[in-house]
């Protein structure tokens, strides 16, 4: 009888620290989300003198972003598409913008770039893109510089790791970064070709993107999962590959196996001289 009432004690004891894990386990989970969703709902508004477009390319999956001062009708366009410059222009022109610039976060390897023919197109815009990019532009932009149009700003920050040329263009007041392919929504941009290096990559988001307010919206160049954007907190904690130590995250990424970018070899020597070979 004493035997069987230890038993009882012994499985009643290991029950309750069953459930004191699990209860941990839920509350922690719980409370991790809650950050998460916290950020969400407190984002940055826009304001009232700030223009903002997502556009997107379908056979790129490639988004293109138009932003402006409304005030002054000041624009800049980032990552335009060779084929969907028609769409861009009928855009600018029936909002009454002025294009400044032009500009790619990086230079693409799977499309080709519209800033070439948005110059003909658009009088007095100009292209710009980072110096270290290796490729041809009006203007060129180094780290810690800022992209203006009317009194809105983009910070240049360098994140290389995709390309030794990639930037992220941060809006400090709005509470957006347009990532390029640094980071992508649960994901980020391949390593294993154009100077792509996993460590650099690696150390680039956690230094120049991650270490911005985890409520800042994050819009990067490509989604192929019908997505639009993402904040800092929730690709801190949930992108599968980001969010894993840097040595975990370099063996993800030379095991990805990805097959050769289709348009490759026809994009970079294209996008080395602004999406046109004679401008």
């Amino acid at each position: 009888m004493l035997l069987l009432t230890l038993r009882g004690v012994v499985r009643g004891v290991k029950g309750c620290a069953i459930k004191a894990a699990y209860f941990k386990t839920k509350v922690s989970f719980s409370s991790s989300c809650s950050t998460v969703t916290k950020a969400m709902a407190t984002q940055i508004p826009l304001s009232e003198d700030f223009f903002f477009r997502q556009l997107f390319d379908r056979e790129s999956c490639t988004y293109t972003y138009l932003l402006a001062d409304t005030n002054v009708k000041e624009a800049v366009i980032i990552d335009p598409v060779f084929e969907l410059v028609d769409r861009d222009v009928n855009v600018v022109r029936e909002l009454g913008f002025t294009v400044k610039f032009a500009m790619n976060t990086h230079m693409h390897a799977d499309h080709i770039t519209g800033t070439g023919l948005l110059k003909r197109m658009l009088p007095g815009c100009q292209s710009l893109i980072s110096r270290n990019s290796g490729a041809k532009a009006d203007v060129y932009v180094e780290p810690g510089e800022n992209v203006t149009f009317g009194r809105h700003q983009l910070e240049v920050r360098a994140t290389p790791g995709h390309t030794n040329g990639c930037v992220t263009y941060v809006s400090h007041e709005q509470g957006l970064a347009f990532t390029g392919d640094a980071v992508l929504i649960r994901g980020c941009g391949r390593t294993d070709f154009q100077e792509g290096d996993a460590r650099t990559l690696f150390h680039s988001v956690h230094d120049q993107i991650f270490t911005l307010p985890d409520n800042f919206r994050l819009y990067p160049a490509h989604d192929y999962k019908g997505q639009t954007c993402t904040t800092v907190g929730e690709e801190k904690q949930f992108n599968p590959r980001l969010s894993k130590p840097i040595d975990e995250f370099v063996e993800i990424m030379a095991n990805l196996n990805l097959a050769y970018p289709k348009m490759m070899d026809k994009a970079v020597p294209a996008n080395r001289v602004c999406g046109l070979h004679d401008i």
